[in-house]
């Protein structure tokens, strides 16, 4: 049985101090792992479909469980359906959600590294506008953090602007072309040759 507070413990760990949490967290994040997609697909995969399908909406009732709805709906699915296009499908329910928690100012009841998650699906989003909002959003936050701590945010602000270069300059991420099922044009293809094109 995941509850709110399970799926934080699992994503963020147990330290409090931001600092530790992304020392012990990062490579769950951001690495790809196969056996930590595999753990993710064997114990979220049915809580996926339990958010997408309305079914945990009570959760939105506190922060934590907000963050829970976003986690499952924005960072998990990329683990349990990697390379596929599943991965991409329940964005628009995480996007709604962060939208709703920034409209609430519920945000700032996080702290900053959680705050980092709730962000991630403007950043994930192809519309111009998600994307520069995800910018100065990160850069708000990159802000407001104490100086030791800020090389880490300042890195998320680093990749919330190549995330927005990219549409700026395509109008969707180009990396994700197959896994869609879309054409890929040859401006594309040329920028997927170079390192970084895609995350």
């Amino acid at each position: 049985m995941e509850t709110p507070d399970t799926i934080h413990a699992f994503w963020f760990g147990t330290h409090t101090d931001d600092d530790a949490v992304i020392a012990s967290q990062s490579a769950l994040w951001w690495r790809k792992q196969a056996e930590v997609d595999a753990e993710i697909r064997r114990r979220f995969a049915p809580w996926v479909a339990r958010a997408a399908s309305g079914e945990l909406d009570g959760w939105l009732a506190d922060i934590r469980g907000r963050l829970a709805l976003i986690l499952l709906t924005d960072q998990f699915p990329r683990n349990i359906w990697r390379g596929e296009a599943a991965a991409f499908a329940f964005d628009v329910l995480a996007l709604r959600w962060a939208k709703d928690t920034l409209r609430l100012g519920l945000d700032a009841e996080l702290g900053a590294v959680e705050r980092v998650f709730v962000y991630l699906p403007l950043e994930h989003s192809e519309e111009l506008g998600d994307q520069r909002e995800a910018v100065r959003l990160f850069d708000r936050l990159a802000a407001s953090v104490p100086a030791p701590k800020r090389p880490s945010f300042d890195g998320y602000l680093d990749y919330a602007r190549r995330h927005l270069a990219i549409i700026e300059r395509f109008g969707r991420f180009p990396h994700r072309n197959a896994a869609l099922g879309r054409e890929t044009t040859a401006e594309e293809t040329a920028f997927l040759q170079q390192p970084g094109s895609s995350f």
